[in-house]
């Protein structure tokens, strides 16, 4: 439902935009320019674009997952942690009203943890083995909590589709700017020239960078509601105390590529920086779960 949803709203955008487009004359100034541009095709060929690689690569989320990151999964628990482990998710996901996820460990020194799937009923669960080994039985099962909350909140679905969204208007607004410099700057009248394919490529980087704070910003909000998730689900003392072993191991380095932006931590950032963190400071997250009510 959430993907029906997010589809349509993408397709009601369009729709919205082609309209404001017509009504404002875009379309003749264009042609006035020498752009002969057809906004509603390059609308729909954006928008395909923009979304077939958000929806492929979550769909191939889980098993990108154990290949980057040489996830483990437990089938069968061949010690007491990964038992305690299995046992803990399957009590929280039960408690979240979700199926019960694939758990997994990962081998790397920093305390991290992250979720990923296309189905809440379906996702997976990870922990590196140094969040196993630094912190307490309570902070790891706040930890999985916190995972847990994004499975059961559809942040996986929900991000995907977000940057797809954003992926559509970089290419449209970048062809659309590439047109314009090929043919009224350059004045090429011969199809596309190569001033097109140069500006179009500049200026999907300059938009992406753009439109990669709105993603982040977005991430940052929904780190908020784990935490308060999770906080619900093991206990707002265990929620913070979990953080706080994060501060004490000196803010863990974030998951490589997209698995970032679904881990329980992530670098410290100030000014410009911050706009592109995926995470939110951990004091402001700490001090965020002792204010909540």
């Amino acid at each position: 439902m959430r993907i029906l949803l997010f589809l349509a709203t993408n397709a009601a955008i369009l729709v919205v935009i082609s309209i404001v487009f017509n009504l404002l004359g875009l379309s003749s100034i264009l042609d006035q320019q020498g752009v002969n541009l057809d906004l509603n095709a390059l609308l729909v060929v954006s928008a395909i674009i923009g979304m077939t690689g958000s929806v492929i690569s979550l769909a191939m989320s889980k098993w990108m997952a154990k290949r980057s990151m040489g996830v483990h999964a437990i089938e069968r628990p061949s010690n007491s942690t990964e038992q305690w482990l299995l046992d803990t998710v399957h009590r929280l996901a039960r408690q979240a009203g979700i199926g019960m996820p694939e758990v997994g460990i990962f081998d790397a020194p920093d305390p991290n943890a992250f979720a990923t799937g296309m189905n809440r009923n379906n996702a997976l669960v990870a922990v590196s083995t140094g969040l196993l080994r630094s912190m307490s039985a309570d902070e790891v099962e706040a930890v999985v909590g916190h995972e847990i909350s994004h499975v059961a909140n559809g942040d996986m679905v929900t991000m995907a589709l977000l940057q797809g969204v954003v992926n559509t208007f970089v290419y449209f607004f970048a062809s659309i700017i590439g047109y314009v410099v090929d043919r009224v700057i350059l004045k090429n009248e011969r199809g596309l020239g190569i001033g097109y394919y140069v500006t179009q490529i500049i200026a999907q980087i300059c938009l992406s960078i753009l439109a990669s704070m709105i993603v982040m910003w977005f991430s940052r909000w929904r780190e908020f509601r784990a935490d308060a998730g999770g906080a619900r689900l093991a206990g707002r003392g265990k929620m913070i105390g979990a953080l706080h072993a994060l501060q004490r191991a000196h803010e863990p380095q974030d998951l490589p590529g997209e698995f970032a932006a679904f881990g329980i931590s992530g670098g410290l950032g100030d000014g410009l920086k911050k706009l592109f963190m995926s995470h939110p400071p951990l004091e402001e997250r700490i001090a965020a779960l002792k204010h909540r009510r």
